[in-house]
């Protein structure tokens, strides 16, 4: 025999004789041609076709590929915008915790396709260009508003037309230079 018997297959990696006949029934393992196992070559088919999540603990982890660090924090981050429980600093991440973050931001995604569909979801482009122009219609109104008042007031109060406008003009600027220093953040 050239590699090893199911038996002593199943004693190598720390699982059952049955474990070992589901995987070979499966193609996880690689068999040598009188039908004994390819222990290294079935060990690395195992690793690559096996779910993390479905291992047993305790195995060895120093062949798994090393997660970047933007990855996790966006695991991280899903996480903690739904209140669901964050991975510790320094890489504590869990299979568990990347998968639930990747449902969670499926059902995110699911839910905008449907907003999007029912026509609930507003382009942003658009509405920045539509409050831009708000704004600016309402400011040309305050500022051509001295110029049409100051005749009325002065008409009112017994004095001169242009004192008035450009009194009124001052003042209004004045507000709008004010009114300019709040910016709308529409993300």
């Amino acid at each position: 025999m050239q590699g090893m018997s199911e038996r002593q297959y199943a004693a190598h990696v720390g699982l059952s004789r049955g474990a070992i006949q589901k995987a070979k029934a499966a193609g996880r393992l690689v068999l040598f041609e009188d039908g004994s196992i390819d222990a290294a070559a079935s060990d690395r088919r195992r690793a690559e076709m096996t779910d993390p999540s479905k291992q047993r603990k305790g195995g060895d982890t120093k062949k798994l590929k090393p997660v970047p660090d933007t990855a996790l924090s966006a695991v991280g981050d899903t996480l903690r915008e739904q209140g669901l429980t964050t991975p510790s600093t320094g890489g504590g991440t869990t299979f568990l915790q990347a998968k639930t973050a990747n449902e969670v931001l499926k059902a995110q995604e699911r839910r905008l396709k449907l907003q999007q569909l029912k026509d609930e979801l507003v382009d942003r482009s658009r509405a920045t260009t539509l409050v831009f122009r708000l704004a600016r219609e309402e400011r040309d109104a305050w500022v051509n508003w001295p110029a049409r008042a100051a005749a009325l007031m002065a008409a009112e109060l017994g004095l001169e037309a242009s004192k008035i406008q450009k009194v009124l003009e001052a003042h209004v600027r004045a507000h709008l230079d004010e009114l300019a220093e709040v910016r709308l953040d529409l993300r």
